[in-house]
């Protein structure tokens, strides 16, 4: 086929890389550039294509480096811009495609532009890139009702009486995309990354970078959750306005070879919606949070597939599938609950969860993923089968979802726990032996430690490898077709390469004259267990 036809991301695996939680390469318990560079090949033996990398600019860290104090340089923490340039070329040679972060909607309140809005005064000509405004009630109250993603109001007030808007934390203040000056900013922040030979962009927070003028209220009663994917015509996010930035975006890309990818994170409300942010001129893929929602469910998963491929139908974008971020719950233990549909950003319903129930489930829906039409984003270390985090201590807690819940929400710290890599106790080769990661690992992960599953036939990461392997050599853009195999059993081909069946029953569902077995999730016998997958060769 036709490389211009099919671009690399049409069908792209990209697994997500946490920076500060994949591999530590300087022995300070913290991950980084060279620490990512040096495990570059375990990701190409994986089978991936690409790889897509949280933030590692300068930070303060208040929300794990999404508080940016400058877009075009390296935290001294993760490396420096040499580090990038060599890991780029590593991934290079690899065969591997790199993705980058990049976060426009707000910036750190560390970064130069605000502390001299904040130096400047009332009247001072740098806060036109912010949005700083009077409050009511006399300046005592904020200037709306509009509320932080991470808890509480999304105004704080500064000294001299004014109040500045931040959606996410306060440490984070959100910039006003009307500025001339933050425009062409960001113009040249996409270049400098482009120009590097980073391969494709992810936007963050992107419905947000818009906000209706005027900013009237939401409508947010008190203790209003951020519920951004049950919101219509809300005035801070999903603003018609945004997807200008996305076209002036998409004009500069369109100018670089290599089919760079932009990629959006846009909760918004339902696939409709979604699909306006990937239209032909506007960015390329967006992330399927709806799928990463649903429940252990046949009918709700197959009408997530099935709205998702409908609304996406009309735009040409492919759609994507994701399980876990490292916003989420780790779905080994979401799917291991009475309950296992997400919540907003980890807000979940927590309760007790059946692991071992949970990772049936969890390499079953890998194989439901992998086979569905699209790309795929892999979250680091479910290819392990690792659970969420629950017991970790509060004092090492650092999401901001912490404090600003007041101590009611654990946040997302559960997920970003350092990888473990080999060894059986901690810091199981993630940094050097006796140094401590930024937090703790649990010392039952010595059994699932990439070591301990690498030569393992039945292990996670042997699954994994061996989708990914097949997923590589069958499928491009076969189109899917549902076969009925009962309510509770998900069946269907992708062309005439592979077909998938995921049994979400209680009984056994029999396989015989359904084709030749490539791939279960578990089982080998002539029926499909309760919460197992199949891949087959039909005919």
């Amino acid at each position: 086929m036709d490389h211009r036809r099919r671009p690399w991301w049409r069908t792209a695996v990209v697994y997500e890389v946490y920076l500060r939680s994949f591999a530590d390469g300087t022995g300070d318990g913290l991950g980084d550039v060279p620490g990512l560079r040096g495990r570059l090949p375990y990701l190409a033996d994986l089978g991936v294509d690409a790889l897509w990398v949280t933030p590692w600019y300068p930070s303060p860290m208040a929300d794990g480096g999404y508080d940016v104090a400058d877009h075009r340089d390296v935290d001294p923490r993760f490396g420096t811009l040499a580090d990038v340039d060599a890991l780029l070329d590593d991934a290079h040679a690899l065969g591997l495609r790199v993705v980058v972060d990049l976060v426009a909607n707000h910036t750190s309140a560390e970064h130069p532009w605000f502390r001299a809005a904040l130096a400047g005064g009332p009247a001072a000509p740098e806060r036109a890139r912010y949005f700083f405004r009077d409050g009511r009630a006399g300046g005592t109250e904020p200037p709306n009702d509009w509320i932080s993603a991470f808890g509480g109001p999304a105004w704080t007030r500064v000294p001299d009486g004014q109040w500045y808007l931040h959606l996410f934390a306060p440490e984070q203040p959100d910039l006003d995309w009307t500025s001339p000056d933050v425009q062409e900013e960001f113009d040249g922040t996409v270049r400098f990354w482009l120009d590097r030979g980073v391969d494709g962009i992810r936007v963050d927070a992107a419905p947000a970078m818009a906000k209706v003028p005027g900013l009237p209220d939401a409508g947010h009663g008190p203790g209003a959750v951020f519920a951004s994917t049950e919101w219509v015509d809300n005035p801070h996010w999903d603003v018609d306005e945004v997807h200008e930035v996305f076209r002036r975006w998409r004009r500069i890309g369109d100018t670089y070879d290599g089919d760079r990818l932009f990629v959006s994170e846009a909760v918004v409300n339902g696939p409709e919606r979604l699909a306006r942010y990937v239209r032909p001129d506007e960015l390329h893929t967006t992330f399927n949070f709806d799928y990463l929602k649903a429940p252990w469910d046949a009918a709700a998963l197959r009408a997530v597939v099935d709205g998702t491929l409908a609304a996406l139908a009309p735009v040409g974008a492919p759609a994507t599938w994701v399980l876990s971020s490292h916003d989420e719950t780790r779905h080994v233990t979401r799917f291991g609950r009475a309950h296992s549909g997400a919540a907003v950003m980890g807000f979940d319903a927590a309760g007790p969860a059946d692991l071992a129930l949970g990772l049936r489930r969890a390499r079953a829906a890998a194989l439901l993923t992998l086979a569905l039409p699209g790309g795929a984003y892999l979250y680091q270390g479910e290819e392990l089968g690792l659970p969420e985090v629950e017991d970790l201590p509060a004092d090492a807690l650092q999401d901001p979802t912490w404090e600003r819940s007041g101590h009611t929400a654990r946040g997302r710290d559960g997920c970003r726990v350092p990888l473990p890599w080999s060894g059986d106790r901690p810091p199981f080769g993630f940094a050097p032996e006796g140094v401590a990661p930024w937090l703790p690992q649990p010392a039952a992960w010595r059994d699932l430690t990439v070591e301990a599953q690498r030569d393992d036939p039945s292990s996670t990461l042997t699954l994994y490898r061996a989708a990914l392997r097949l997923r590589r050599e069958l499928l491009a853009e076969e189109p899917l077709t549902w076969l009925d195999l009962g309510a509770d059993v998900l069946a269907f081909d992708r062309g005439s390469a592979l077909r998938c069946v995921v049994n979400l029953s209680a009984e056994p569902v029999p396989l015989s004259g359904l084709g030749r077995v490539l791939l279960t999730s578990a089982g080998a016998g002539g029926d499909l267990p309760p919460d197992t997958a199949a891949w087959l060769a039909p005919g």
